[in-house]
């Protein structure tokens, strides 16, 4: 039986961590919250490489070791996914044994605070799509995109879409639409997942559209019917975000707590790419304007 360390012991693991997983011959970018419930019981959230944030119920530690456990969620087999690890030098190492048994390791190091500015310069706007090709994109997989009379078109699920131009805070205006039933989304620094998702008439979620996935719910649902062109004006500065869906602005100046799943990778200080999520759902772009922070 692991047993529970006094509380001022486990403030070193009290906080949000930048994960990433080691399997087999690929990474995969995660993160990993742990916070007081309490007097001494630690809970959290967890993000694995692909699906939103899921509770952690308790994390247990003994002196500089943690353990816990949460279920599957999009993943294959019925096992739950189990982590145990350490913390030395202020980061974190460890395993997890994933559902289908098999065990991998991970480490973490602390997720950075990002600054934030009331009042940013900006710079002069960048068209990222330039309406004729996909000039300034890396094609993430086997291609689907294509141009057609001056929009970008992914017509059936496939691979991902990634900006060469890396962003570290900015303001992005993008015009969009979707098929019925379709299912994209828009990642912020390659790493903060905006939905696009076939919403209209639904209650906010943080899963449907203009949600920061699993993290952040509207405070309406603006969405228009499939098959109409729709617009986000996002601002992202530090980790506070603020989203203007088809002109209501449905979530302001809120904090992201950390990277979405299915993010590029979790090196949260870092700029990062603008990502169009093309492996789940058709989608088109008819403009794409980037406005940069100096």
């Amino acid at each position: 039986m692991i047993m529970l360390c006094q509380a001022q012991d486990n403030a070193d693991f009290i906080g949000r961590w930048d994960l990433t997983m080691n399997l087999d011959n690929r990474e995969a970018p995660s993160w990993l919250e742990i916070r007081k419930s309490g007097n001494s019981t630690l809970v959290g959230r967890f993000v694995y490489a692909s699906g939103s944030a899921r509770p952690i119920s308790e994390v247990k530690v003994d002196e500089n070791q943690f353990r816990f456990s949460i279920p599957p969620q999009w993943e294959a087999g019925t096992m739950d996914m189990v982590f145990t690890g350490k913390i030395s030098t202020g980061k974190l190492a460890g395993t997890m044994m994933f559902t289908d048994g098999k065990t991998y390791t991970f480490n973490g190091v602390r997720a950075p605070e990002l600054n934030f500015s009331t009042n940013p310069k900006w710079g002069e706007p960048i068209d990222l799509f330039n309406g004729k090709d996909l000039a300034g994109w890396k094609v993430m997989g086997d291609n689907q995109w294509v141009v057609i009379e001056g929009i970008l078109i992914s017509p059936r699920s496939g691979a991902n879409l990634v900006s060469e131009q890396k962003f570290q805070d900015f303001k992005v205006e993008v015009e969009f639409r979707y098929p019925e039933g379709s299912n994209s989304g828009l990642y912020l620094r390659g790493r903060y997942e905006v939905q696009i998702i076939d919403s209209k008439g639904q209650s906010p979620s943080d899963i449907l559209f203009g949600g920061v996935y699993g993290f952040l719910t509207p405070n309406q649902m603006a969405a228009k019917s499939a098959g109409e062109w729709q617009k986000y004006e996002i601002t992202l500065i530090g980790r506070r975000v603020t989203i203007i869906a088809n002109g209501i602005p449905v979530i302001v100046d809120q904090i992201i707590p950390g990277i979405t799943g299915g993010a590029l990778d979790s090196r949260e200080g870092e700029p990062g790419p603008f990502m169009i999520q093309g492996d789940h759902g058709p989608v088109e772009i008819r403009k794409m304007t980037v406005t940069p922070a100096q």
